[in-house]
């Protein structure tokens, strides 16, 4: 009979992939049924309908694998990950809705895991933003900014939504608290009657902020030589002064020195 090893050899990190994998793998099963079911019938109508269930199935893979547990502790580009993310969400939850979602981020290396951990919280506000927000008849719109201000990271995710000042946080925005706290920052919000926004803040560690001075110093050449040359003034020139004659010409007009009779 094969052994089964003890409990306490199997850590978090551990049950977390194999949950991810399983998922993972109910997602593909999932994609591979509609897809034989599209081969089994001979309705366009069917096809049709089917072959959308199978696009928005992988979308939500595509989501899921961007908020997969990452397996090295490298630098990974954030706004990337986030961007990948924001992609999968507006396809397969957003769009379908009616809610559109905009992304404004610029290049910012963190560590691979703490990427991660920033992804779940972004896709947990987006998320919430989608289900709990009353638009009252706008267009839902939900964006996210992600910054660096020397070397603290903001990451917003504001809606034009509303929602009661004296809302309780539910279990969405206390994970989103713990995950900011695990990342050495928090987590602040404003509800108002046009808009929500939440905040999640934190600092760089000392790895991600020499990559990240890195980035900077390569964006700012970048600019310069994408910038037009510099066109230097050329010095005013007097203008030409007549000589009258029987006037001394040995002196040149342009200097503006006192011209004398002879």
């Amino acid at each position: 009979m094969p052994t089964v090893a003890p409990a306490h050899e199997f850590d978090d990190q551990t049950l977390l992939r194999a949950l991810t994998h399983r998922v993972h793998s109910d997602l593909v099963s999932s994609i591979d049924a509609v897809s034989a079911a599209v081969l089994r019938t001979d309705n366009p109508a069917v096809k049709v309908a089917l072959a959308g269930v199978i696009e928005l199935l992988e979308q939500h893979a595509g989501v899921h694998r961007v908020l997969a547990m990452p397996d090295h502790d490298g630098l990974i580009d954030a706004a990337e990950s986030v961007r990948k993310l924001a992609l999968g969400l507006s396809r397969s939850s957003l769009e379908p809705i009616g809610i559109r979602l905009a992304l404004s981020a610029d290049s910012l290396p963190l560590e691979a895991e703490r990427c991660w951990r920033l992804a779940l919280a972004v896709h947990e506000l987006v998320t919430n933003a989608a289900r709990h927000a009353h638009f009252e008849g706008r267009d839902g719109a939900i964006k996210i900014k992600l910054s660096l201000a020397g070397t603290i990271v903001n990451c917003i995710v504001a809606d034009n939504g509303s929602r009661s000042e004296r809302l309780r946080p539910g279990r969405g925005l206390q994970m989103v608290g713990d995950l900011a706290r695990s990342l050495g920052g928090r987590i602040e919000y404003g509800f108002g009657s046009q808009f929500s926004s939440f905040l999640v803040v934190f600092p760089l560690r000392a790895r991600e902020h020499r990559a990240n001075r890195i980035v900077a110093s390569r964006r700012l050449r970048n600019a310069r030589r994408a910038a037009p040359p510099r066109v230097r003034p050329q010095p005013a020139r007097a203008p030409a002064v007549a000589v009258p004659a029987g006037l001394r010409s040995d002196v040149p007009a342009t200097t503006g020195a006192a011209l004398e009779p002879t």
